[in-house]
Parts: structure tokens; C-alpha cells; sequence
């Protein structure tokens, strides 16, 4: 019981609405703990890199690329397989408590003559299973954004106006992508290079988004529109 008001407190501290369910069990609750106590020891590996993040818990095969460049706010936690790139001029910026889920793939970029820009994640961002963000041209996801499986970032296009020349020799184009704070993005949502949506906006499932959109609307479609304006009503 004791351990059990131990972890409904730290739970209070994230969401302070939160209640344990019912149904959950104290063998459940243990077995939640050894869970975490497993991810910590795994965190150890990063002394390696001369970096111990507090309060960091890695999932099984988790792999770096160019860790230098990547910072680590208190609290992270990265599932298992997920693989971390911070090759770009700004690297990779992950904010406190912030979730990435297994099988994702965070990576500023893969081009050596062309290394990009960087990606910044805020506080609580919390990042489906199998989901892809580049950062090519610059990625920033706002606080406390909520994101389902799937999800995807590609903020670099391939210029192709030269029917002389092969397209992977003609360069690319980048503007960046900006997601606001406090956002609901659905399930297996692309959004393309120069996107921008507005803080406390839903992104329906299965939605390419490609252009900007205002604070506190719900969007969806492809490409992707707005549905109607989020009110109190």
C-alpha cells in the first residue's frame, strides 16, 4: 500500500487528475517498478558518453548516433529499439519528461554534406510506437503535446524543376515545422516542410497536414483542413 500512494504521488506531480483504476493491482504495481528499475540500470550506459542524464530510462536497444549533440531534460523516457540522431547544427533537444515510444526513429538528419538543422521536443511531449521524426530543416513540438503512432515529420522537400538533371542531384528545400503546445495529433499523421499549427489544435488520424493553421481548431483530411474551432461549448 505504502508503495502504492509512493507512485500515486509521483503520478499527482505529472497529472495532477490522475487515480489509479480499480482493477490495478498491487502485483501490477511491482511489476511496473521492477519495469522502471530495469530502464534506469539500462540509462547507466550513457556514462559511457561521459552523460547521465537524471532521471533518464531507456527501453531494450536503444542506440545513439552522434550523442553530443543531444540533450536530455529530467525524467525522459525512451522505449525500446528507439533510435536517436543528433547530426545537425542545433542537434537534438529533448525537454523534461518527455515519452518517445518503442520503435521510433528521432534523427535531425542523414546527410553529411548537408547535415540540417535540429529538433527540439518541450516539456511533456509525449510520442507514439513507430513513429518518425526528421528534422532536416528544423523541428519543434510545443509542451504537453500528445502524439499517436505513426506519427511523422519531413520538414525537407527534393527540388525537381530540372528535367535535365537526376532529382537527387538538384538539392533541397527547407522550411521547417512548428507545432504548438498542448496538441492532440492523431494516429499515423504526416506533416509536411513548412507546416505550422497552432497551439491547442487536434490533428485528426491518418491526416497530411501541409500548410499553417490557427490556435484551437481541429483539423483533418488530405490534405488536411479545418473541421471546426475548438470552444468551451
Amino acid at each position: 500500500m505504502f508503495i502504492k500512494v509512493i507512485i500515486w504521488f509521483i503520478q499527482k506531480y505529472k497529472n495532477p487528475s490522475f487515480e489509479f483504476d480499480q482493477s490495478v493491482s498491487f502485483g501490477i504495481i511491482c511489476s511496473l517498478i521492477l519495469s522502471r528499475l530495469i530502464s534506469r540500470v539500462r540509462a547507466l550506459k550513457l556514462l559511457v558518453y561521459l552523460k547521465l542524464p537524471k532521471g533518464l530510462f531507456l527501453g531494450k536497444s536503444v542506440t545513439f548516433f552522434n550523442i553530443k549533440k543531444i540533450t536530455f531534460g529530467q525524467s525522459v523516457t525512451i522505449g525500446s529499439s528507439v533510435h536517436l540522431s543528433g547530426l545537425g547544427s542545433d542537434g537534438l533537444n529533448i525537454g523534461h519528461r518527455v515519452n518517445i515510444g518503442d520503435y521510433s526513429r528521432v534523427v535531425v538528419s542523414t546527410s553529411f554534406d548537408n547535415i540540417g538543422k535540429g529538433i527540439k521536443l518541450h516539456d511533456d511531449v509525449a510520442i507514439g510506437e513507430f513513429s518518425y521524426i526528421g528534422g532536416a530543416g528544423g523541428v519543434e513540438i510545443g509542451s504537453s503535446c500528445i502524439i499517436g503512432q505513426y506519427f511523422s515529420t519531413h520538414p525537407e522537400n527534393h527540388i525537381f524543376s530540372s528535367l535535365e538533371t537526376e532529382i537527387r542531384a538538384q538539392g533541397v528545400d527547407r522550411k521547417g515545422i512548428e507545432i504548438g503546445r498542448n496538441c492532440w495529433i492523431g494516429a499515423k499523421v504526416t506533416i509536411l516542410d513548412g507546416s505550422v499549427i497552432g497551439s491547442g489544435c487536434v490533428v485528426a488520424a491518418g491526416a497530411i497536414v501541409n500548410g499553417s493553421f490557427p490556435n484551437d481548431v481541429v483539423i483533418g483530411g488530405v490534405p488536411a483542413k479545418i473541421i471546426k474551432k475548438r470552444s468551451n461549448k
